[in-house]
């Protein structure tokens, strides 16, 4: 966790092309699996990268992975729009 948190705060710096290649080596090693914010962040980067497909299956793997009803909601309710072909800003 604190691997990718350092990863997400040093990649701020880059394209969130650079970003998602980062967290993807992240998630290399298995060691985040059934970790829900690796697919949160990941698409996250997706929908600003216009991979919008990509993003909504993402945050709906993400949601899967949370015990928390509340994001669960909020990471449904980005799949949702990213299915719709937008992009699903963070919320406010």
């Amino acid at each position: 966790m604190v691997e990718l948190n350092r990863a997400v705060a040093v990649a701020m710096a880059f394209d969130a092309q650079t970003r998602l290649d980062i967290v993807d080596e992240l998630g290399a090693d298995g060691s985040l699996e059934g970790y829900h914010l690796l697919p949160a962040v990941r698409a996250d980067l997706l929908a600003k990268t216009e991979r919008f497909d990509d993003a909504a299956r993402e945050f709906e793997r993400a949601a899967a992975l949370t015990r928390n009803g509340r994001v669960r909601t909020l990471l449904l309710d980005r799949a949702a729009a990213c299915a719709g072909g937008s992009p699903a800003p963070p919320p406010d």
